[in-house]
Protein backbone atom coordinates (compact mmCIF):
# COMPACT_ATOMS: atom_id res chain seq x y z
CA UNK A 1 0.00 0.00 0.00
CA UNK A 2 1.76 3.21 -0.50
CA UNK A 3 1.77 5.59 1.70
CA UNK A 4 -0.40 8.77 1.72
CA UNK A 5 1.48 10.94 3.98
CA UNK A 6 2.67 14.22 2.04
CA UNK A 7 6.60 14.93 3.41
CA UNK A 8 6.79 18.33 4.65
CA UNK A 9 9.76 20.41 3.14
CA UNK A 10 12.26 20.93 0.55
CA UNK A 11 13.55 19.04 -2.40
CA UNK A 12 17.53 19.10 -2.80
CA UNK A 13 19.27 18.22 -5.65
CA UNK A 14 23.11 17.79 -6.03
CA UNK A 15 24.16 19.02 -9.36
CA UNK A 16 22.84 20.81 -12.32
CA UNK A 17 23.48 19.07 -15.31
CA UNK A 18 21.21 17.11 -17.36
CA UNK A 19 19.03 15.06 -14.89
CA UNK A 20 19.70 17.75 -11.97
CA UNK A 21 17.78 20.14 -13.96
CA UNK A 22 15.16 18.13 -15.28
CA UNK A 23 14.59 16.62 -12.05
CA UNK A 24 14.77 20.39 -10.65
CA UNK A 25 11.73 21.55 -12.98
CA UNK A 26 9.70 17.80 -12.29
CA UNK A 27 9.66 18.39 -8.31
CA UNK A 28 8.54 22.15 -8.32
CA UNK A 29 5.24 21.29 -10.58
CA UNK A 30 3.33 20.77 -7.61
CA UNK A 31 4.47 24.00 -5.97
CA UNK A 32 7.17 22.72 -3.92
CA UNK A 33 10.35 24.48 -3.23
CA UNK A 34 13.68 22.85 -4.85
CA UNK A 35 17.13 23.62 -4.34
CA UNK A 36 19.56 23.06 -7.16
CA UNK A 37 23.49 22.55 -6.14
CA UNK A 38 26.22 22.76 -7.45
CA UNK A 39 29.79 24.72 -7.63
CA UNK A 40 29.38 25.63 -11.96
CA UNK A 41 27.55 29.19 -11.30
CA UNK A 42 27.06 29.19 -15.11
CA UNK A 43 25.94 25.66 -15.13
CA UNK A 44 23.39 27.28 -12.15
CA UNK A 45 22.61 29.76 -14.38
CA UNK A 46 21.61 27.41 -17.68
CA UNK A 47 20.02 25.14 -15.69
CA UNK A 48 17.31 27.46 -14.14
CA UNK A 49 16.88 29.10 -17.96
CA UNK A 50 15.79 25.48 -19.30
CA UNK A 51 13.46 25.13 -16.44
CA UNK A 52 11.70 28.34 -17.45
CA UNK A 53 12.00 27.46 -21.06
CA UNK A 54 10.05 24.27 -20.19
CA UNK A 55 7.86 26.03 -17.78
CA UNK A 56 6.91 28.14 -20.80
CA UNK A 57 6.38 25.49 -22.88
CA UNK A 58 3.61 24.11 -20.31
CA UNK A 59 -0.07 24.83 -19.75
CA UNK A 60 -0.05 25.45 -16.14
CA UNK A 61 -0.44 28.80 -14.62
CA UNK A 62 3.05 30.83 -12.96
CA UNK A 63 0.95 30.13 -9.50
CA UNK A 64 0.83 26.33 -9.85
CA UNK A 65 5.15 26.61 -10.00
CA UNK A 66 7.09 25.93 -7.40
CA UNK A 67 10.42 27.95 -6.56
CA UNK A 68 13.60 26.81 -8.25
CA UNK A 69 16.62 28.38 -5.89
CA UNK A 70 19.88 27.87 -6.48
CA UNK A 71 23.02 27.63 -4.32
CA UNK A 72 26.64 26.66 -3.92
CA UNK A 73 27.85 23.46 -1.64
CA UNK A 74 28.96 25.85 1.08
CA UNK A 75 24.86 26.59 1.68
CA UNK A 76 24.56 22.52 1.84
CA UNK A 77 24.21 21.94 5.45
CA UNK A 78 21.87 24.68 6.21
CA UNK A 79 19.65 23.44 3.24
CA UNK A 80 19.31 20.35 4.24
CA UNK A 81 17.84 20.63 7.55
CA UNK A 82 14.48 21.76 5.88
CA UNK A 83 14.57 18.75 2.88
CA UNK A 84 12.52 15.76 3.15
CA UNK A 85 14.92 14.43 -0.02
CA UNK A 86 17.98 15.05 -1.14
CA UNK A 87 19.47 13.82 -4.86
CA UNK A 88 22.54 12.93 -5.98
CA UNK A 89 22.79 13.96 -9.70
CA UNK A 90 26.85 14.01 -9.94
CA UNK A 91 28.83 13.14 -12.90
CA UNK A 92 29.11 9.68 -13.54
CA UNK A 93 32.01 8.89 -11.46
CA UNK A 94 31.70 6.28 -8.39
CA UNK A 95 34.33 8.26 -6.40
CA UNK A 96 32.68 11.36 -6.82
CA UNK A 97 29.14 10.04 -6.06
CA UNK A 98 31.06 8.19 -2.85
CA UNK A 99 31.74 11.33 -1.53
CA UNK A 100 29.01 13.28 -2.04
CA UNK A 101 27.21 10.46 -0.18
CA UNK A 102 29.34 10.32 2.36
CA UNK A 103 29.07 14.02 3.07
CA UNK A 104 25.13 13.95 2.74
CA UNK A 105 24.73 11.51 5.18
CA UNK A 106 26.75 13.15 7.78
CA UNK A 107 24.77 16.71 6.92
CA UNK A 108 21.61 15.64 6.66
CA UNK A 109 19.30 14.73 9.76
CA UNK A 110 17.20 11.66 10.11
CA UNK A 111 13.90 12.62 8.37
CA UNK A 112 15.81 13.46 4.94
CA UNK A 113 15.66 10.85 2.70
CA UNK A 114 19.33 10.32 0.51
CA UNK A 115 18.55 9.45 -3.37
CA UNK A 116 21.49 8.73 -5.55
CA UNK A 117 20.38 9.31 -9.32
CA UNK A 118 23.05 7.04 -11.73
CA UNK A 119 22.80 6.33 -15.76
CA UNK A 120 24.94 2.82 -15.20
CA UNK A 121 26.00 2.21 -11.37
CA UNK A 122 23.56 0.41 -9.37
CA UNK A 123 23.25 1.70 -5.94
CA UNK A 124 24.61 -1.61 -4.43
CA UNK A 125 28.12 -0.26 -6.43
CA UNK A 126 27.56 3.50 -4.68
CA UNK A 127 27.13 2.25 -1.06
CA UNK A 128 29.63 -0.54 -0.83
CA UNK A 129 32.13 0.56 1.70
CA UNK A 130 30.31 3.15 2.96
CA UNK A 131 29.04 3.61 6.61
CA UNK A 132 26.17 5.15 5.52
CA UNK A 133 22.95 5.75 8.17
CA UNK A 134 20.45 5.69 5.29
CA UNK A 135 20.32 5.60 1.88
CA UNK A 136 17.60 5.20 -0.92
CA UNK A 137 16.90 5.03 -4.76
CA UNK A 138 14.05 3.80 -6.95
CA UNK A 139 16.15 1.13 -7.54
CA UNK A 140 16.03 -0.68 -4.32
CA UNK A 141 18.60 -2.60 -1.66
CA UNK A 142 19.22 -4.76 0.45
CA UNK A 143 19.13 -2.23 2.77
CA UNK A 144 16.02 -0.20 1.43
CA UNK A 145 13.59 0.56 3.83
CA UNK A 146 10.28 -0.22 1.67
CA UNK A 147 7.90 2.16 3.55
CA UNK A 148 10.46 4.38 1.56
CA UNK A 149 10.13 3.38 -1.67
CA UNK A 150 6.23 3.14 -1.23
CA UNK A 151 6.55 7.08 -0.28
CA UNK A 152 8.55 8.21 -3.55
CA UNK A 153 6.85 6.25 -5.62
CA UNK A 154 3.66 7.85 -4.04
CA UNK A 155 5.49 11.70 -4.48
CA UNK A 156 6.93 11.02 -7.88
CA UNK A 157 3.22 10.39 -8.91
CA UNK A 158 1.96 13.52 -7.34
CA UNK A 159 5.06 15.67 -9.21
CA UNK A 160 3.71 13.95 -12.63
CA UNK A 161 6.51 11.10 -13.09
CA UNK A 162 5.66 7.69 -13.99
CA UNK A 163 7.70 5.37 -11.35
CA UNK A 164 8.87 2.08 -12.08
CA UNK A 165 10.35 0.26 -10.00
CA UNK A 166 13.63 -1.91 -10.87
CA UNK A 167 13.01 -5.10 -8.95
CA UNK A 168 16.51 -6.96 -8.96
CA UNK A 169 20.06 -4.95 -8.52
CA UNK A 170 20.97 -4.25 -12.32
CA UNK A 171 23.99 -2.06 -13.41
CA UNK A 172 21.87 1.20 -14.59
CA UNK A 173 18.16 1.17 -14.77
CA UNK A 174 15.69 -0.56 -16.98
CA UNK A 175 15.40 2.38 -19.71
CA UNK A 176 19.58 3.51 -19.04
CA UNK A 177 19.94 -0.08 -20.23
CA UNK A 178 17.78 -0.66 -23.76
CA UNK A 179 19.49 3.14 -24.41
CA UNK A 180 23.00 2.12 -23.36
CA UNK A 181 22.26 -0.89 -25.94
CA UNK A 182 21.10 1.70 -28.66
CA UNK A 183 24.01 3.65 -28.02
CA UNK A 184 26.49 1.20 -28.32
CA UNK A 185 24.70 -0.53 -31.42
CA UNK A 186 25.26 3.14 -33.23
CA UNK A 187 29.06 3.25 -31.97
CA UNK A 188 29.29 0.12 -33.47
CA UNK A 189 27.84 0.98 -37.13
CA UNK A 190 29.62 4.35 -36.71
CA UNK A 191 32.90 2.57 -36.58
CA UNK A 192 32.48 0.17 -38.88
CA UNK A 193 31.63 3.27 -41.64
CA UNK A 194 28.38 1.35 -42.02
CA UNK A 195 26.40 4.94 -41.96
CA UNK A 196 26.74 8.22 -41.09
CA UNK A 197 25.21 10.12 -37.91
CA UNK A 198 22.79 12.14 -39.83
CA UNK A 199 21.20 8.72 -41.67
CA UNK A 200 21.35 6.89 -38.21
CA UNK A 201 19.09 10.25 -36.37
CA UNK A 202 16.80 10.42 -39.57
CA UNK A 203 15.75 6.80 -39.46
CA UNK A 204 15.85 6.77 -35.63
CA UNK A 205 13.22 9.54 -35.62
CA UNK A 206 11.08 7.90 -38.67
CA UNK A 207 10.74 5.30 -37.17
CA UNK A 208 10.18 5.65 -33.29
CA UNK A 209 8.53 9.63 -33.84
CA UNK A 210 11.40 10.98 -31.64
CA UNK A 211 12.83 14.59 -31.59
CA UNK A 212 16.20 13.60 -31.47
CA UNK A 213 18.47 10.59 -32.50
CA UNK A 214 21.25 8.94 -30.77
CA UNK A 215 24.55 11.15 -31.94
CA UNK A 216 22.06 14.10 -31.05
CA UNK A 217 21.26 13.06 -27.46
CA UNK A 218 24.66 11.93 -26.86
CA UNK A 219 26.21 15.23 -27.80
CA UNK A 220 23.67 17.25 -25.84
CA UNK A 221 25.21 14.86 -22.71
CA UNK A 222 28.62 15.02 -23.55
CA UNK A 223 30.86 12.52 -24.88
CA UNK A 224 33.10 12.31 -22.49
CA UNK A 225 30.30 11.62 -19.96
CA UNK A 226 28.86 9.16 -22.68
CA UNK A 227 32.35 7.57 -22.34
CA UNK A 228 32.46 6.95 -18.66
CA UNK A 229 29.27 5.25 -18.62
CA UNK A 230 29.78 2.99 -21.38
CA UNK A 231 33.38 2.34 -20.10
CA UNK A 232 31.57 1.37 -16.55
CA UNK A 233 29.13 -0.74 -18.29
CA UNK A 234 32.39 -2.94 -20.34
CA UNK A 235 34.15 -3.33 -16.56
CA UNK A 236 30.55 -5.10 -15.34
CA UNK A 237 30.26 -6.76 -18.43
CA UNK A 238 31.80 -9.61 -20.10
CA UNK A 239 31.76 -9.45 -23.91
CA UNK A 240 30.84 -5.84 -24.83
CA UNK A 241 32.70 -5.16 -27.97
CA UNK A 242 35.26 -2.65 -27.82
CA UNK A 243 34.62 -0.75 -31.11
CA UNK A 244 32.25 1.75 -29.69
CA UNK A 245 34.68 3.24 -26.92
CA UNK A 246 37.07 3.23 -29.16
CA UNK A 247 35.91 5.22 -31.58
CA UNK A 248 34.21 7.62 -28.80
CA UNK A 249 38.20 7.73 -27.84
CA UNK A 250 39.17 8.82 -31.13
CA UNK A 251 36.46 11.77 -31.15
CA UNK A 252 37.19 12.89 -27.43
CA UNK A 253 41.23 12.93 -28.45
CA UNK A 254 40.03 15.08 -31.44
CA UNK A 255 38.06 17.79 -29.37
CA UNK A 256 35.03 16.23 -30.26
CA UNK A 257 32.92 16.36 -27.12
CA UNK A 258 29.36 17.17 -28.07
CA UNK A 259 27.11 20.58 -27.71
CA UNK A 260 29.76 21.87 -24.78
CA UNK A 261 32.65 21.65 -27.09
CA UNK A 262 31.09 23.19 -30.06
CA UNK A 263 30.97 19.85 -32.26
CA UNK A 264 30.98 15.89 -31.64
CA UNK A 265 28.31 14.28 -34.32
CA UNK A 266 27.63 17.25 -35.16
CA UNK A 267 29.09 21.06 -35.26
CA UNK A 268 27.25 23.56 -32.88
CA UNK A 269 30.05 26.44 -33.48
CA UNK A 270 27.51 28.40 -35.93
Amino acid sequence: MAVSVVPQGSVVIIGAGTQGRRLAYMWSSRGGVVHLVDLDTSQLADAVEYVQQLRDASTMTPQQWGDVQVSSPDSLGSLLQGAWLVVECVPENLALKQKVLTELDELAPEHTIIASNSSSYGIGEIIKGLELKFTIEIMGHESTDPTMIDLLFDRCKHHGFSPFQVRQSSIGYIYNRIWAAIKRETLLALSEGVCEPQEIDAIFKDVLKTTKGPCEQMDIVGLDVVLDIEKHYAEARRGLPEEPLQYLQRMIEGGKLGVKSGGGFYNYKE
